[in-house]
């Protein structure tokens, strides 16, 4: 929801803090026992909270973020506030240029609306390829996922093991609600992504996304033309 949307009360502070400094706690135990821990930052409400969180405690936790090639002009927008804000660089990935081409020659642009497995084609070769070396040669990563966000995502814990990529997997954010994300953001003057503004409040590449309605669900912007049950890119199947 749009920040300006948020009532900032005794009760939503008190909660935000409280999970803040549990959420300080394990990115600090997990840059002191996970060297090498990198963060995916995908840019969204969530990640911003927890990039906030690590930049101000100076922890050795590399952030990256993955450039599919298709992402919103407001992303990349948001990736040079990034810089200017924080002094962060992030580090970039792209996609590989011969499994783009390939699908696209194959399927057309567009293909990924067609059927689900060619969308999940398309994140293979734009997300989960590029994640796959993001996470090379690292012992842990973390996600700014949370619970309530989808039915693919109801149960997730704060750790789990990742047997596709082979490393550990930290959630921070698991238990946090949509108000205390934007709380803490409203709080903390962090940047956020100004299609936030526009009712998107799960945001990835430009032509997969778009705004959502009064009471629909935060995902349902995503992938709109499919069942809830297949809306996950592959960066975060279980099992």
């Amino acid at each position: 929801m749009p920040p300006s949307l948020i009532n900032i009360t005794s009760e939503l502070t008190a909660s935000v803090t409280a999970k803040s400094k549990a959420v300080q706690t394990l990115l600090a135990g997990i840059a002191a026992n996970w060297a090498s821990a990198a963060f995916a930052n995908s840019l969204g409400a969530e990640d911003m909270v927890l990039t906030d969180l690590i930049v101000k405690a100076k922890l050795p936790i590399e952030i990256f973020s993955l450039d599919t090639g298709r992402l919103p002009l407001e992303t990349y927008d948001l990736m040079d506030a990034l810089r200017k804000h924080y002094g962060l660089k992030l580090k970039i990935y792209f996609p590989q240029a011969e499994e783009v081409e390939g699908f696209v020659r194959n399927h057309g642009i567009n293909g990924f609306y067609d059927s689900v497995t060619l969308r999940k084609a398309c994140c293979y070769a734009r997300k989960v390829e590029p994640l796959k070396r993001a996470l090379a040669g690292k012992r842990a990563w973390i996600t700014g996922l949370r619970a309530q966000q989808a039915t693919t995502r109801t149960g997730l814990p704060f750790r789990e093991y990742d047997e596709g990529n082979g490393l550990e997997k930290f959630n921070p954010l698991s238990d946090w609600t949509e108000k205390e994300v934007w709380a803490y953001i409203k709080l903390n003057d962090v940047p956020y992504n100004a299609l936030h503004d526009k009712f998107y409040p799960s945001i990835g590449c430009a032509p997969c996304t778009r705004a959502i309605s009064p009471g629909e669900d935060v995902r349902a912007g995503r992938w709109w033309w499919e069942n809830p049950e297949t809306k996950e890119c592959g960066l975060h199947v279980k099992g």
